[in-house]
Parts: C-alpha cells; sequence; structure tokens
C-alpha cells in the first residue's frame, strides 16, 4: 500500500480547528500524506514523512473538495426563453417547471444519463468531489424511478423529490396519495434522502410534513426547499422534524433564524438562484452572526440557476451574502458536508477521505478575490488526481 505525500503547499485549509487557527484550520507552507484513499498525515512541510511517491501543489493552496449538497442533474432540454425573458424584464407566463417535466419524460435514459455525466464532469472540474442529486422532473412513479436510479450512477447522495410541483394532470390530494404511496416506494430503494418544495405555489405545511413524514418512515434522510419565494413556514418545519438540512433560505423571520440556532438543521443558501432570478439575496451574515451552520451549493438546475460553479457561489456569497472569504469556503466545504450529515468530507484531517482542491493561487481567499477566473488546478478524489 504506497502512500502519497504532496508538499509545496503555500496554505492548507484542513477545517480542522486542532490543526491550525482560525475557522479554516489553516497550515502555511504544509505538506500532506494520502494512504489509500484516506488522509494520513498533514502538518508542516519541513516535518513530513518520507513516502513512497512525492508529488508537487505548485506553491498553491490545497483544501477540502467542495462538497455540492444541493442539485436537480438529472433533467432534458433547457429553459433560455424563461431566462431570458426575466433578464428582459417581461413577466414569464408558461414553461417553468412543467417545461422540463416534460422534456425529461421523453428522454430515453440514455439521454438522461449523458447529460448527468456532462454536468457531474463540470462539477468536478470546479473542485466538487461529493455532490446530491435531486429527482423531481419525473413526477410520475416511472420517472421519478428511473431518474433516480440514473443519479445513483454518479452519487450515493441522491434526493426523492417528488413533491417538487403538483403536475398539470393530477388534483392535488390524489398527488400527495401517489407521492407518499407508489411513487414513494418505487423512489425509496434508489435514495438516502427525501425533500419537499414547502413555498408559495408548491406545497403548504401541513402537505410537507405529511410528505415528510412518509419518507422517515421509509428511512430517508430529511431535508426542506423553504422560504425561497416568501416567508413561510417551511424553516420551522424542517427543523421540527429535525431535516438535514432547510435550503435557499431567502426570507426569514427572527423566529426562523432563532430556530435554526436551536436546532440541529444547516442552513443551504444557494445565491446562484437569485443571480439567475433578480431575487433578494439571503442574509448569511444574520444566519453566521446567530450561529447557525451554514453551507453553500450552486443549486445547478435548468430554470433557476444552471451553474456548475461552485467557485462562483462562493464569490457570489462574499459579494452579496456578506460572508468573508473564510466563511465562504467554509460553507462550501464543512458547511456541505454538515448539510448531507457526513464527517469524512469537507475536511482535510487524518482518517477523512484524501478529496482534495489544488488552486492555482496561494491563498483559498482567492476564490472571491478573482472572481470568474478557472483557479482549480488540480482535484483529488479518494487520493487519486481526477485531472
Amino acid at each position: 500500500m504506497s502512500s502519497v505525500l504532496l508538499t509545496d503547499i503555500a496554505t492548507l485549509v484542513t477545517n480542522d480547528p486542532a490543526a491550525g487557527p482560525g475557522l479554516l484550520g489553516e497550515i502555511p507552507a504544509a505538506a500532506l500524506v494520502m494512504v489509500a484513499g484516506k488522509v494520513a498525515w498533514v502538518g508542516a512541510a519541513r516535518e513530513a514523512p518520507a513516502c513512497d511517491v512525492r508529488m508537487s501543489a505548485g506553491g498553491g493552496a490545497v483544501l477540502p473538495g467542495f462538497v455540492d449538497s444541493h442539485t436537480h442533474l438529472v433533467f432534458a432540454g433547457d429553459r433560455l426563453a424563461e431566462f431570458t425573458a426575466r433578464m428582459g424584464g417581461r413577466p414569464y407566463q408558461a414553461g417553468g417547471i412543467a417545461t422540463t417535466v416534460a422534456a425529461t419524460r421523453a428522454a430515453p435514459d440514455e439521454v438522461l444519463t449523458a447529460r448527468t455525466a456532462a454536468l457531474v464532469d463540470e462539477l468536478h472540474a470546479s473542485g466538487v468531489t461529493t455532490i446530491e442529486i435531486k429527482s423531481g422532473y419525473g413526477l410520475s412513479v416511472l420517472d421519478e424511478a428511473r431518474c433516480l436510479a440514473i443519479a445513483r450512477q454518479f452519487t450515493d447522495e441522491t434526493t426523492f423529490l417528488g413533491a417538487h410541483v403538483v403536475p398539470p394532470e393530477h388534483e392535488r390530494g390524489a398527488y400527495l396519495d401517489l407521492v407518499t404511496g407508489p411513487m414513494l416506494a418505487a423512489a425509496a430503494p434508489h435514495a438516502r434522502w427525501i425533500d419537499v418544495f414547502c413555498d408559495r405555489g408548491a406545497f403548504d405545511a401541513d402537505e410537507a410534513r405529511t410528505v415528510a413524514r412518509a419518507g422517515q418512515a421509509k428511512g430517508l434522510g430529511l431535508r426542506l426547499h423553504a422560504n425561497q419565494l416568501e416567508p413561510g413556514p417551511g424553516v420551522q418545519l424542517a427543523v421540527e422534524l429535525g431535516a438535514a438540512s432547510a435550503d435557499h433560505c431567502t426570507h426569514l423571520t427572527a423566529a426562523d433564524v432563532d430556530a435554526l440556532a436551536h436546532g440541529s438543521t444547516v442552513a443551504t443558501l444557494l445565491p446562484g438562484a437569485e443571480f439567475s432570478t433578480r431575487a433578494p439575496y439571503p442574509d448569511a451574515r444574520r444566519l453566521l452572526d446567530a450561529g447557525v451552520t451554514v453551507a453553500l451549493a450552486t443549486d445547478c438546475n435548468p430554470g433557476s440557476s444552471y451553474t456548475t460553479s461552485m467557485p462562483f457561489c462562493i464569490a457570489l456569497a462574499v459579494r452579496e451574502l456578506g460572508m468573508t472569504p473564510a466563511e465562504a469556503v467554509h460553507a462550501a466545504t464543512a458547511g456541505g458536508a454538515r448539510a448531507l450529515r457526513r464527517d469524512d468530507v469537507g475536511v482535510l484531517r487524518p482518517g477523512g477521505r484524501a478529496d482534495l482542491v489544488v488552486l492555482a493561487a496561494p491563498d483559498a481567499g482567492y476564490l472571491a478575490y478573482r472572481p470568474g477566473v478557472a483557479l482549480v488546478a488540480g482535484v483529488w478524489k479518494d487520493g487519486r488526481p481526477m485531472r
């Protein structure tokens, strides 16, 4: 079993307070040892042990691989016309999620698989090493199950989102019965999580609670789309039900923030959605100051956040959400891991997965300092270079 020494690291972000000072647990002039896909040692380069293989980070910063805890990657078609209309200031009249549902239902498995693979490759190129993928564009028993089966080819972090919206061919009560009955039964073998869009135009608190409890009874963990479009019950419902994550969190009351601060639910912020819809950005500063754990994710989807760039989301979080560069990097790594209830990713410490990003810059802060620049020089997954 060979050991690999990665050295010439200007700054190593560990997210481990025992390894170095500050939120990111940074070690200057550092090195890292990997064995069998795991981190075996971190520390100052001058103290590095002898290893079988020696590799150089080229004087760049090294940080944990990004953890993207909210994506919708399995779909067909696009919604450029919707985006163009929105950017032109014209009200959007038709389409929306239903447009993507129709295209996804019509697409054969090989088309959906190829599209998903291309987006996963883009995420990897941007430094993402752990990906959550939701269903939600099938909205039938057959199509939700096959979308999740496709997603499972790329990640174990799969989420059943049959409760995305009510498709036009169904009455609400009948569709809820379908989601919590036959659709859940078909989807659960392919899913780790269940999600509900609890917001205006989607599902109310009682409906969301019904879906969430049905999923939990099947052994699925809970995530919630909450408070994206307006203040509402989603965030407090997520905390009440012990959800791992409440996602969006754009419109929050003081009671919502207090609930998050006193619960175990992570607030996952998705600034790509606000960028693409010209909606108000969430206030990360308010959450962080209250002691809430915050994650950042891309929300990659064809309608409201068609991006696979976590560095872009980090830059937005610093510019628009009130986060410091260190807080944004932490949210995109350790925060995302917390949102998935994982402790083996989002951190670089002995025993954790050797998933890491090498930057063509000496400090992780450059991700916000140089927005739009391709700074990801290398990506490692399970101790092996991906690019």
